[in-house]
């Protein structure tokens, strides 16, 4: 394997730092002193459509897109240096259209979505013009396992009805979000994997209700929220279906794929950027006669995060490029692995960075205390740590089953 970048994404990561150095790091704040002028879930901060249009004529825009004549054509492995550089400020990913679960959605779209699918919804997405949600976990149902999802789309002549609730939609609250993509049961009688279906629901249809915003330690993430939402007799045409019946997990895992590696590339960006404030305070302070950074328990801390986030790094590249060269589905394990490793190695970096800072590390005058916040969701969010090593284990007991198949269930 060979993770040299090519001359092109060499390129764009350097316009990338560029832009961040120029636009995204002076603007952080900005956009948090805009955010709290007004109501923080009916208006989007206005710095934030001046940042995405200087991204769009600087090019760096629909970075993640692959295989769309409206992205940038870069593989799965040209993708991670970029997305990681986004992963070092929480507004930067949505500068560059490159957010989550836009991008998801977008993905889904662009696969398996009809030319009027795409018309309708895609192209906005892709243009920056909407923003959407995706709605699959379930308050009632262990999520962890999708096949306990009770939400139902039922076929009703032309149209499907569905009734359910679904809580944790990110980016529901948003005023700018317009369409959700549910997942839901269509056929309690199918095979176990052939039950449930995706389907487009405008946010505007009648029986639509957002109950409520769900905080994350505390932290609202406005405009763009994490919603509890009551569907009820929801009633959408037919043709809103996406690919057809029963094709829900098969969606949901082409979909989860680059967005778990997605969530792992900026989570290295954010682990980077926590090490550089770490470096930077240490060097700053004295404590009992020298410099923190003299001390050596805070050299063992450094060391150690730069040895994780290698690590990790080295890991997420490796997943990347068998994702290009052997499919996702070949790459499940890479896949998971990464998904626990990344996470997991992040909140190690930063909970050091705190505590380099001391006080300041838990308040609003740094960043770490929300990096930590959002990063801790990972460990759950497209399926918790245990469900992704329960797949590793299985894989790799596979790889010594014996002909009986004791190791197969």
């Amino acid at each position: 394997m060979n993770f040299e970048y090519s001359h092109k994404v060499k390129d764009l990561q350097k316009k990338l730092n560029t832009f961040m150095k120029d636009y995204i790091y002076p603007n952080e704040a900005v956009y948090e002193s805009q955010l709290n002028q007004q109501d923080r879930f009916a208006d989007v901060p206005p710095i934030m459509e001046e940042l995405k249009g200087k991204a769009k004529e600087a090019g760096l825009w629909n970075l993640f897109l692959p295989d769309s004549e409206r992205g940038a054509g870069l593989s799965n492995l040209d993708y991670a240096p970029l997305c990681e550089i986004m992963g070092r400020s929480s507004i930067a990913p949505e500068v560059f259209n490159c957010a989550a679960p836009d991008t998801g959605n977008m993905e889904v779209l662009e696969r398996y979505g009809t030319k009027e699918q795409k018309e309708q919804w895609l192209r906005p997405l892709l243009d920056g013009e909407i923003r959407s949600c995706f709605s699959m976990t379930e308050p009632d149902a262990a999520s962890s396992d999708a096949t306990n999802i009770q939400t139902s789309i039922e076929r009703v002549g032309d149209e499907y009805v569905i009734n359910g609730t679904k809580w944790w939609s990110s980016g529901a609250g948003d005023p700018r979000c317009k369409i959700s993509i549910v997942m839901g049961k269509n056929d309690p009688d199918a095979p176990k994997y052939d039950q449930q279906s995706m389907i487009l629901v405008p946010l505007d249809t009648r029986g639509v209700t957002i109950k409520r915003t769900l905080p994350v330690f505390g932290y609202d993430h406005a405009p763009h929220g994490h919603a509890e939402i009551e569907f009820t007799d929801v009633r959408v045409p037919a043709s809103n279906l996406i690919w057809g019946e029963g094709k829900g997990f098969a969606i949901a895992q082409g979909r989860l794929g680059p967005g778990r590696i997605h969530h792992c590339m900026r989570t290295i960006g954010a682990a980077e950027r926590a090490l550089e404030e770490m470096c930077k305070r240490v060097q700053e302070r004295e404590t009992f006669g020298k410099k923190l950074a003299d001390q050596g328990v805070i050299r063992e801390w450094i060391a150690d995060s730069r040895i994780e986030i290698e690590q990790a790094r080295l890991l997420t590249l490796k997943a990347a490029h068998m994702m290009d060269t052997i499919g996702n589905k070949e790459a499940k394990a890479e896949i998971a692995m990464i998904k626990v490793v990344a996470p997991n190695m992040a909140l190690k970096v930063i909970d050091r960075a705190i505590q380099a800072f001391g006080a300041a590390g838990v308040s609003q005058d740094t960043i770490l205390a929300s990096q930590w916040a959002n990063i801790r969701t990972l460990r759950l969010a497209d399926g918790p740590d245990e469900v992704h090593r329960r797949a590793v284990a299985k894989y790799e007991l596979k790889k010594t089953q014996d002909r009986s198949g004791e190791y197969a269930r």
